[in-house]
């Protein structure tokens, strides 16, 4: 389900996770060649993507699945 990035924060191995608009957090991770995100790694490149669509993966995933 498609859910707006609203911020940003820092996990606590450093790597960057989107704020999401549903309330779920989600990893931006830049670790070429798995995950190509450079805009993750600045300060504009995040500001650019506040109010970007992106597939909530916890919010496809049924709640009563476990």
């Amino acid at each position: 389900m498609l859910q707006t990035i609203i911020g940003f924060e820092i996990d606590v191995e450093n790597h960057y996770v989107a704020l999401l608009s549903c309330g779920h957090r989600q990893h931006m991770r830049h670790l070429p060649p798995w995950q190509n995100r450079p805009w993750a790694m600045t300060a504009q490149g995040r500001q650019e993507k506040i109010a970007t669509p992106i597939d909530c993966k916890q919010c496809d995933f049924p709640k009563n699945s476990l």
